[in-house]
């Protein structure tokens, strides 16, 4: 979930890449377009079709597929795309299911398409690649895979004036696979799928066409279909190439490539990442040749290097926005922005009137200007400051202007940002965003405290640790933490198979520990400066090759666990231990030996250490995709316990057998339910106040447990855990709000609190302040900043004015550990502020409504505070029924407010939602007397 070996550079070379991507988009759409004269080739023309690692193990579909099809093609190795370039006579170009590209293959892509040539491509094409690199794609493909669908739909195609799409009668039929997003520009959608809103199931333009499932894999669709749409690709493009470039011996570029037909074994098509690793399952039987050259062999090709998935993640809800390209926005581009800004503005306004309210009750006055010029250098990304401050016609420079002033000059940027893109200068409208955002970013109250009660959890990862290397080093870690206000530290205790403390359970401490132990000074270390600390380890998770390289054993390492108990480990279908392009072996959840290995270590941990919590990391199966045939879970004991079930080995049924396949599907997230009920169940026993928690992915439900087998929803519903925490991971504050909102907005909870995952890296200082600001105004009761590792001087500084400690003879409660405490906090807070609005006349209501409504509130503070002090079961039942009427008369109470104000009434609601979370969860955590 979160390695940072090496990331960082890795992280700034994508970032270079992707800003020269960007500034190549103006080339693209000028050149992306052409027509060029029609004559007929079809029977005579050559494919070229890539081969990688992603698509090995579906080789033999795709292969088989272009045999019945009957073109003459050859097949190029994705390391030689980037040569293609120089290939000027080469036709149409075919990428099968091929989701990492580096920035080279892209580029070579791009010149040779400017050339004339034609792509077509199937799947998610690109969507494991960098940054720059999909959103180069997008232009090139003329849109991108937006999402899986969760069922087979119905694709149907469009009414089209193209030929070779009309006159087809064959490309209507079941597939599993996603939806397309179009670019606007120059796309037309060939086909949608048969579901809600008819989305786009294949885009296409002059140049390209993106089939939106992954072609040649019985489980998404029939060879028939499959090749009914090659085919009509094909005819497409080939009939409109001019006779010069038919027919042409192809020079250069991969030697494997050629237009001789050449026999090889299907074994050696399909099998050759199998080969790599050592199968332990029987092969696929014999069939007959293929006729296609193979390219050099798989054994000798290293294992594309791909991020975590959580990166991949991150990306994806990325906003990119380069202020001088001047690549066309859509309507959905143009909606987001402005949405993006309007809700900056909300958020910059809560956070100042929280501030206003405070110091108004304090008797304190804020200047201003003191608030709209503070900690602008300090905090604001390079890149950023340097943007030009031009705002419609008036020159801000240097000048420091008021908040209101700023705020009026914001909302002009965004009534002319759809006129800006009406008028297609999109640079311009870029430009003009970024600097909104700038002038809002000054805005925020940044040097006085405003947090409220809240959990304010970080993850002090593994590397820290060993780099603290004492518990002098230790203490000035949690000296820093503790002065920035957080009180929750998710201590890196198991990873990669290795305790940062030495055990009696397991086979080895973290080689890099040497002579202490860091879990018991942070212990110390943490309850001295009044923080909780709880233990956070991999559970599934076994080993890792990144680990292994930094402390210099053999890359395929499985971990000091899985090396003594081989029959412990998992599998992928191809019987790797390893995923190809993941870096992690997994245990077999359904060993009973593992789980009992498991417990035993937790039990170890929770009561050899007075740690406040276990936090559970890795409480999946690894990433697989299904649909393109790659899935994971064929353990010793998994497979023997299914085919005692159903009588069928699960290595012999694919998605193609639906009611098997959710057998199988179901077995393995039961595992993992099954597990986390114990530890729940076991380690409570003996630690009634322990905290639980876990580390999940912020996927869909449904596309979750079919690609990891984490159904977390049934964990929180069934009180097993306390804290679920979503590795909500984006670069922008919008990204963030698009990952973490369905699940704040969940009834599928029950009572536990949900704390959104922030990742600090390559995140702006003020950027991560913004994103703590939408957590303090959506209905959650904290955070969790990823990781100790990325905790610079900066968000320190930062931290420490706005939520850090404050000198006071009482502590500040912590949510999970004191709900009721922290609700009357919360709900006085709230109060202070509509005094505030109230006092300054800003809603100019009579006085007799706002009597009403104070009374009212003050009906829920009595009850709230009582209950505080004193927790009844009869105490909570008034709060409860109290809390219930207010907010049923609150909207009627602020119908005013809310038509001026709409983002700061959504706001309280929010807060007083989180409130009732709160009172649900104390309910079944405190231990209430009648």
């Amino acid at each position: 979930m979160k390695n940072q070996e090496k990331y960082h550079e890795k992280a700034n070379l994508q970032i270079k890449k992707a800003g020269f991507f960007i500034l190549s988009f103006n080339f693209l759409i000028l050149n992306s377009f052409s027509i060029l004269p029609v004559t007929a080739a079809t029977e005579e023309a050559v494919l070229s079709v890539v081969h990688s690692q992603e698509n090995a193990n579906q080789w033999t579909g795709i292969t088989d597929r272009l045999q019945t099809i009957g073109v003459k093609y050859c097949v190029i190795p994705l390391a030689d795309v980037k040569s293609v370039a120089d290939w000027g006579d080469r036709r149409v170009l075919f990428l099968p299911n091929v989701e990492t590209l580096t920035p080279t293959q892209a580029i070579g892509l791009e010149e040779w398409m400017s050339k004339g040539g034609r792509l077509i491509a199937s799947g998610p094409v690109g969507s494991l690649s960098a940054s720059g690199v999909r959103q180069l794609l997008r232009s090139l493909l003329g849109g991108y895979w937006g999402f899986s669908l969760s069922d087979t739909e119905q694709i149907k195609p469009t009414k089209t004036n193209i030929p070779e799409w009309a006159n087809q009668t064959q490309l209507s039929g079941k597939i599993r696979g996603g939806v397309v997003i179009p670019n606007d520009l120059g796309t037309e959608s060939a086909a949608v799928w048969n579901s809600k809103d008819n989305p786009a199931a294949v885009v296409t333009t002059e140049r390209s066409t993106l089939l939106g499932w992954r072609w040649g894999t019985d489980a998404a669709s029939a060879a028939e279909l499959d090749n009914a749409w090659l085919k009509a690709a094909l005819n497409h493009y080939l009939t409109a190439l001019p006779p010069s470039s038919r027919m042409k011996k192809i020079a250069g570029g991969s030697p494997n490539c050629s237009t001789t037909v050449v026999a090889v074994s299907r074994e050696q098509g399909s099998r050759g990442v199998e080969s790599q690793r050592g199968s332990s399952f029987p092969s696929s039987p014999p069939a007959k040749t293929a006729t296609a050259p193979i390219p050099r062999p798989l054994t000798m090709v290293k294992p594309p290097s791909s991020q975590e998935a959580i990166d991949q993640l991150e990306q994806a809800v990325r906003l990119d926005l380069a202020p001088n390209s001047n690549q066309p926005i859509d309507n959905n581009q143009a909606i987001a922005l402005q949405q993006e800004l309007e809700n900056l503005i909300g958020r910059v306004e809560s956070a100042n009137l929280a501030v206003s309210a405070d110091a108004a009750n304090e008797g304190v006055g804020i200047s201003e200007e003191k608030q709209s010029s503070r900690y602008l250098d300090t905090y604001t990304p390079q890149s950023v400051r340097e943007q030009p401050t031009q705002l419609a016609s008036t020159q801000l420079g240097g000048l420091v202007i008021s908040k209101d002033q700023a705020l009026a000059q914001v909302r002009v940027i965004a009534k002319n940002l759809p006129q800006l893109i009406a008028q297609k200068n999109y640079a311009l409208a870029r430009q003009q965003w970024l600097v909104a955002k700038t002038i809002l970013w000054q805005q925020f109250p940044v040097d006085r405290r405003q947090a409220q009660p809240e959990i304010r959890a970080i993850w002090l990862d593994r590397g820290t640790i060993v780099r603290a290397g004492s518990k002098a080093g230790l203490a000035q870690i949690f000296d820093r933490l503790a002065q920035a206000g957080i009180n929750t530290v998710f201590f890196e205790t198991v990873n990669a198979g290795y305790t940062i403390y030495p055990s009696q359970v397991a086979k080895e401490q973290n080689p890099l520990i040497r002579g202490w132990d860091p879990l018991a000074e942070a212990v110390k270390l943490a309850h001295e400066r009044d923080m909780e600390l709880h233990a956070w380890v991999w559970t599934f998770a076994a080993g890792n090759q990144r680990h292994n390289e930094i402390i210099n054993v053999n890359p395929d390492y499985p971990g000091p666990v899985l090396a003594a108990h081989p029959d412990w480990a998992n599998y992928d279908n191809l019987g790797n231990m390893i995923p190809v392009g993941q870096t992690k072996p997994f245990f077999d959840p359904a060993n009973p030996e593992v789980r009992q290995y498991l417990l035993k270590l937790y039990d170890e941990i929770v009561t050899r250490y007075e740690v406040d919590g276990l936090q559970l990391d890795y409480i999946r199966y690894p990433f697989q995709d299904p649909s393109a045939g790659r899935t994971y879970g064929y353990g010793k004991a998994a497979r023997a316990q299914f085919q005692q079930l159903t009588g069928v080995d699960p290595i012999n049924i694919s998605p193609r057998q639906p009611e098997l396949w959710q057998k199988w599907t179901t077995f393995r997230t039961v595992q993992i339910d099954s597990f986390v009920a114990q530890v729940s169940q076991q380690l409570r026993q003996k630690r009634p106040n322990l905290i639980l928690s876990v580390a999940v992915f912020p996927l869909p439900q449904l596309e979750r447990i079919q690609k990891i087998q984490q159904n977390w929803e049934i964990w929180a519903r069934r009180g097993d855990v306390d804290l679920i925490v979503p590795m909500t991971y984006a670069l922008d504050t919008s990204g963030f709000q698009r990952l973490a909102q369905p699940w704040i907005a969940s009834k599928q909870l029950g009572a536990t609190l949900l704390v959104p995952g922030i990742r600090l890296l390559s995140l702006p200082t003020i950027g991560a302040f913004d994103q703590l600001q939408l957590v303090r105004d959506l209905p959650v009761s904290g955070y969790a900043l990823f990781a100790t590792e990325n905790f610079n001087n900066e968000l320190q500084k930062l931290f420490s004015s706005t939520q850090g400690r404050v000198q006071s003879t009482t502590s500040e409660p912590i949510p999970h550990r004191q709900p009721f405490q922290t609700a009357a906090i919360r709900y006085t807070a709230l109060q202070r502020e509509w005094k505030f609005v109230f006092q300054n006349d800003q809603l100019q209501r009579p006085a007799q409504t706002i009597s009403d409504f104070n009374n009212q509130a003050e009906v829920l503070r009595s009850a709230l505070s009582q209950l505080a002090a004193s927790p009844s079961a009869s105490k909570l039942l008034v709060a409860k029924a109290s809390l219930t009427r207010f907010q049923s008369k609150f909207r009627v109470l602020m119908s005013q407010e809310l038509k001026s104000n709409s983002y700061q009434v959504k706001v309280w609601e929010n807060r007083l939602v989180t409130i009732e979370r709160l009172l649900r969860y104390g309910e079944r955590r405190v231990q209430l007397r009648p």
